[in-house]
């Protein structure tokens, strides 16, 4: 991790970039992979499976039978965990739905808005050497609260084409049936087109790599709607002398460990706190069984040392991190300051791994600068909000003289006639 002491403004796009690489080749293999999904359906899905996953397949769709067995290879331990989990995240995601607010914003003119489920949704979860079962929690559970009809969930097998035990039973557990061993860019192909076995959807939603998120960004070119742009995990540390640096280094390497293109970055105002969390880093990362990742990852990350707190927030305001934990002692008066974050972690007590698994927010959320513009996944990713008006006879009255003035300003006589042949009845 590199060192950078006092920044000048100037400096600060540059030294702010993530990790790069050449999306030009990529995105032609992504698209052809796409194209052929969309034309040839599950026989695609089978030669790709084979490529990319190294397992042949002939059923792609989780029998209730495999279920089943999946369940009893769950420890009970990690089950009541999985539940607790899911409690917290059904409590804050209820939470969030809106009641109906009809508001008259004229005499007999009323206006409101709903909130309607999207009927078709696809999850995406990855497996490989970090099967993210917590991501089914995480979308499946405010698909669930929605209301949305049809839930379908991709993720791909291991060499013996089998999901991974704890993706199927956590998929269960909140009620999702439509489960099916594919992978990659296929399974954003599969959701997005439909296949023979495959159904498609109106939304795409969940993480992968560079390969998955090219896909997701092609797709919605086509109409296909898609929960963010999304890329590689990172999180920024802003840390004071009230700081725990063991605990500021385990929040570092934990978003480390999540790819060799992951990025962490630690501020401070004070030169001794970057040094003490950067020796614990060399204690710690020696202990990690992903070393070999974290140790890439760090490659990518910076310490930075600011002048004073305001500058500081600046720089993490135009960072506009994924993941952002305050570690200061006036962590609430910093906080409020904050304006572009995907989710803030206060105090030394609340590390990020609490919001990846079980305090209750949701973990899907933008990187590479999104913040800036975009929300984590919520309750309202799944919905649609479709606004009503109802007009009675004193409603167009009451402003059928205005809508006639600026109709006939905008040169539009049809939008004005379809007001003055109703007040001349």
């Amino acid at each position: 991790m590199k060192t950078i002491k006092y920044p000048l403004r100037k400096e600060w796009d540059e030294l702010l970039k993530r990790p790069v690489f050449d999306s030009t080749s990529l995105e032609g293999i992504v698209k052809d992979v796409l194209t052929d999904v969309k034309k040839n359906g599950d026989v695609a899905l089978k030669k790709y499976t084979k490529q990319f996953d190294s397992v042949e397949l002939e059923e792609f769709l989780v029998t209730d039978k495999e279920f089943v067995e999946a369940e009893k290879k769950v420890s009970n331990e990690l089950k009541l965990a999985i539940q607790q989990a899911k409690t917290n995240i059904e409590k804050f995601h209820s939470l969030q739905k809106e009641d109906i607010k009809i508001i008259e914003t004229a005499p007999g003119v009323k206006c409101w808005r709903k909130s309607v489920a999207i009927e078709k949704v696809g999850l995406y979860i990855p497996g490989g050497s970090a099967p993210l079962f917590s991501t089914v929690l995480m979308l499946g559970i405010p698909a669930t609260i929605a209301g949305c009809k049809e839930i379908v969930l991709c993720s791909p097998p291991d060499l013996n084409g089998n999901l991974n035990a704890v993706i199927l039973y956590v998929a269960q557990l909140v009620g999702i049936k439509n489960v099916f061993k594919v992978g990659g860019v296929q399974a954003i192909g599969a959701m997005a087109y439909g296949t023979e076995s495959v159904p498609k959807v109106y939304k795409v939603f969940g993480p992968g790599n560079q390969y998955v998120t090219c896909a997701k960004q092609l797709i919605s070119k086509e109409g296909v709607a898609i929960d963010m742009p999304a890329g590689p995990s990172e999180v920024a540390v802003f840390a004071d002398e009230s700081c725990v640096p063991e605990f500021v280094a385990a929040d570092l390497l934990s978003q480390a460990e999540h790819g060799a293109d992951s990025q962490v970055i630690l501020i401070s105002t004070q030169e001794v706190v970057l040094e003490i969390v950067k020796e614990e880093l060399e204690k710690q990362v020696k202990l990690l069984p992903r070393k070999e990742i974290v140790i890439k990852a760090l490659e990518n990350s910076k310490a930075i040392l600011m002048n004073g707190n305001d500058e500081a927030i600046d720089l993490l305001n135009n960072y506009a991190p994924e993941h952002l934990i305050i570690a200061c002692k006036d962590y609430e008066q910093i906080a409020e300051k904050i304006i572009n974050a995907g989710s803030v972690f206060l105090g030394n007590y609340s590390c990020e791994s609490a919001g990846d698994y079980a305090s209750g927010t949701n973990h899907t959320l933008p990187t590479n600068g999104y913040a800036k513009a975009y929300s984590g996944v919520s309750l309202d990713s799944f919905v649609k909000k479709i606004t009503f008006q109802k007009l009675s006879e004193e409603g167009i009255s009451s402003i059928g003289n205005a809508i006639e003035l600026m109709a006939e300003a905008e040169g539009l006589g049809a939008h004005k006639n379809a007001v003055s042949i109703r007040l001349k009845k």
